[in-house]
């Protein structure tokens, strides 16, 4: 006898527990519910000359050039700096890839042609190379450099350690490209 009344109380509590949860789903719908319409009855226009404006000019269009800084740039923070890239890239001479190709004579070298390294995303198949200027864009905003990038790192927006890290992968190379 004490069977049938543990099912049943098993189904009176779940049958309990859907109810509550109804129950909630409908006080909260009735509690938060918004009277704002649809549509405004009047709509206020608003001049694009005004704070748009203002707000536009205030953000950087990119990054600042970093040619001036790299004679100057500290190689040993340009190491440190790469450990955020060490998870995905190596740049030892003939180094394996990883996630990312081996960064080995980087500076200079033509993009989407690092020898053994086929996962390119399509965003940086180009013919030119990586020169210090393109390497300084891309890392202060690799999405907005090469859109649809499967780089996931979001971009350096310090310019001395874009500077400091370009200047460090520089120096990776059997015959470094001549600074500006």
């Amino acid at each position: 006898m004490s069977g049938s009344l543990e099912g049943n109380k098993i189904a009176a509590a779940i049958i309990l527990a859907g109810l509550v949860g109804m129950g909630s789903g409908l006080i909260s719908r009735v509690a938060i519910h918004s009277n704002v319409p649809e549509t405004p009855a009047y709509a206020i226009e608003v001049p694009e000359s005004g704070a748009t404006q203002v707000a536009a000019a205030e953000e950087p269009a990119g990054p600042e050039p970093i040619s001036a800084l790299l004679a100057s740039a500290d190689v040993a923070a340009g190491e440190k700096a790469f450990r955020a890239c060490a998870s995905c890239h190596s740049w030892e001479e003939g180094g394996a890839h990883k996630v990312g190709p081996n960064l080995w004579d980087i500076v200079g070298h033509e993009k989407s042609a690092m020898d053994g390294f086929t996962r390119y995303s399509g965003a940086l198949a180009a013919d030119d190379a990586w020169t210090y200027e393109n390497l300084n864009a891309f890392l202060y905003d690799p999405k907005a450099y090469a859109p649809g990038t499967t780089m996931g790192y979001r971009g350096m927006k310090k310019t001395s350690d874009r500077a400091n890290l370009i200047a460090w992968l520089r120096t990776h190379s059997a015959d470094p490209v001549p600074l500006p």
